[in-house]
């Protein structure tokens, strides 16, 4: 990738980020009851003012326009100045700190559980291909795809927290003990759509006609897979990972609300119940730039594993 090709990403990211921005910041302020109101009372019974509310109204210059509010919002992002979270009592930019390493390690956590499970698995699987080992494999991921985050947390809480008793129930920290169905609930349902990716891959690379070449040459099945085949499998694999690492950044809220596991998907969640508009634009922005970055380095990466672009780009 050329650098005019990496500024043109760069100039796309900036787009999106504000598009992400605007549309965010735009369902919150449509969204139905009073988020100052919110912000003062909570979800308690406390009688509020109007007056107490207009002030509140005033100091956050949510009376303006509603144009003059994002304008105003997006200049403070431009200077690096997130906000302040009315819900936690401290700027947007600490909380994100504070709950950013809980989602990177449950996200990395269940990254490798994928990738150790899943490149074995569709591997074995394409090389026995339509054989009963395929056929078992196959099964197997159409289980694990057809299965929601959530119920399989339940389960996995109810069989070993609850009826076992082998791991804790109650989460709200980070420890390995809490982390173990976390990862597994997410690790299980990526692996198996991995699984049938890497088969789909590796399949696809086995009926080229460089493989057909090779064993008319007497090279050896092992060879051809590891020496010809899995490394001309590597991008759209890289690739799919990128997007499957992308996706458990931006969409583990459901599995850490299941066990309290503390990280951003928890707590913009929080924030969304409680109408704490700042903190929630600035996770979602947060997160959709963590998402357009990883993917930017995926195809960063293309240069290095296929020479055939390295010198295209040139």
């Amino acid at each position: 990738m050329s650098k005019k090709q990496v500024l043109a990403r760069i100039w796309q990211i900036i787009l999106v980020l504000l598009g992400i921005s605007f549309i965010t910041f735009a369902l919150m302020m449509l969204a139905p009851g009073d988020p100052v109101r919110q912000m003062i009372a909570g979800n308690q019974d406390i009688m509020v003012t109007q007056a107490e509310i207009d002030a509140v109204r005033h100091e956050l210059g949510l009376d303006k326009p509603f144009i003059f509010q994002y304008l105003s919002w997006l200049g403070n992002i431009l200077q690096g100045d997130l906000g302040f979270s009315y819900m936690r009592k401290k700027p947007v930019f600490d909380v994100l700190m504070d709950h950013l390493p809980a989602t990177l390690i449950l996200a990395m956590a269940s990254s490798v559980f994928m990738i150790i499970f899943a490149v074995p698995l569709g591997i074995f699987s394409a090389v026995h291909c339509n054989g009963p080992i395929d056929y078992f494999i196959r099964g197997l991921t159409f289980i694990g795809v057809s299965m929601p985050n959530f119920w399989m947390g339940l389960m996995l809480l109810w069989i070993f927290g609850l009826k076992l008793g082998i791991l804790p129930i109650v989460g709200g920290r980070v420890g390995f003990d809490i982390l173990i169905l976390p990862m597994t609930t997410l690790g299980v349902v990526m692996a198996a759509k991995y699984t049938r990716q890497v088969r789909a891959t590796v399949l696809e690379e086995l009926s080229q006609d460089y493989v057909v070449g090779a064993r008319a040459r007497g090279m050896s099945e092992s060879y051809i897979l590891w020496r010809e085949v899995l490394p001309n499998a590597m991008l759209p694999l890289i690739t799919l990972f990128g997007l499957s690492l992308g996706n458990l950044l931006g969409g583990v809220s459901v599995v850490e609300m299941v066990f309290s596991w503390p990280g951003l998907g928890l707590t913009v969640v929080q924030s969304i119940t409680y109408r704490d508009f700042q903190l929630v634009q600035g996770i979602v922005l947060w997160i959709a730039l963590m998402y357009m970055v990883i993917n930017l380095v995926v195809d960063l990466s293309y240069n290095y594993l296929d020479p055939r672009l390295r010198k295209a780009g040139k």
